[in-house]
């Protein structure tokens, strides 16, 4: 697609829920036949919905194109990284060509601005680099993509997941020749749309506690990742990481959207702490394992 790639229609908010949130005016399929839409899913669909929390089965990139969508407070996801891993026939290929990988991000980065508030907010989390295909620097490419598109940058957090066991390439071992140099860390590049200053209203505030904040706004995080086995998917993140990205950058009742919903985890955080959350899944086994993953915080909370 690259930088000149044509941009969806500006969206207005439409009407307002019965929450008091304005809706995002949703793009119909046959709008701009000529627009860049290399979405290989369906219009996602509501399939479970609760009083806080919402999934959808479909395809993120297509998020336009659902109807009934609020505008979203807080982004928080984790992409899938192009490093072919087996996310299922679902729609995604995780071994394409690392350029059509870059079409893609940009498409739904594109989605992401257009369905989220003014004042909305991103953070994404993906790898500092990789091997897979050639040193690629996947974090620096998210950075000038999503600015590209529209997006601010504001600031990077580096979560130190203490997993140095993911090493599988030395180069020239134990000579100058071609060493290879790897970094045991992700990123979480953290985006706003028109403002990033979003003062209290109607007498809301924050619940981040004084050690939190103390704690979590130097961005060096410190805390173990999820087992894939144990989760049931092949690349979870642990509910530790929205947690703290949802105490620090939205109110109580703002609402959180996960368009990677994976296993849930972001809608599990987020409903844990008070948050509306939208969760889209491509893969219907695994928009399975994310309602019952929600489910299951209504259950541990009746117990």
């Amino acid at each position: 697609m690259g930088a000149t790639a044509r941009m969806p229609a500006v969206l207005a908010p439409s009407s307002m829920d019965p929450a008091g949130l304005p809706r995002v005016t949703p793009i119909p399929a046959a709008l701009d036949a000529s627009a860049d839409r290399p979405q290989t899913g369906d219009v996602p669909q509501r399939v479970y919905e609760d009083a806080l929390a919402t999934v959808l089965r479909g395809d993120s990139a297509r998020l336009l194109e659902a109807c009934d969508l609020p505008q979203v407070n807080l982004v928080v996801t984790s992409p899938p990284y192009a490093l072919g891993v087996d996310y299922g026939q679902a729609g995604y290929a995780d071994d394409q060509p690392y350029a059509h990988y870059l079409d893609w991000v940009r498409t739904w980065a594109i989605t992401l601005l257009h369905v989220a508030a003014p004042d909305g907010r991103a953070c994404i989390n993906v790898p500092l680099d990789s091997n897979k295909g050639g040193k690629r620097a996947i974090y620096a490419d998210y950075l000038r993509i999503f600015q590209e598109v529209g997006w601010t940058y504001q600031t990077s957090i580096v979560w130190n997941e203490q997993n140095i066991s993911r090493r599988t390439a030395w180069g020239s071992w134990l000579s100058p020749s071609a060493p290879f140099v790897t970094a045991p860390v992700e990123m979480i590049a953290v985006f706003y749309k028109d403002s990033f200053r979003r003062p209290a209203k109607d007498g809301r505030r924050g619940d981040i506690t004084r050690d939190e904040f103390l704690a979590w706004t130097l961005g060096m995080w410190t805390f173990a990742g999820a087992n894939p086995r144990r989760v049931g998917h092949p690349a979870p993140f642990p509910e530790e990481l929205p947690r703290r990205l949802i105490k620090i950058y939205s109110y109580p009742e703002d609402l959180v959207l996960d368009p990677f919903s994976g296993s849930g985890t972001t809608l599990v955080a987020a409903k844990r702490l008070g948050r509306s959350s939208l969760g889209v899944e491509i893969n219907p086994k695994f928009c399975d394992l994310t309602i019952r993953n929600v489910q299951s915080v209504e259950l541990a909370a009746a117990s």
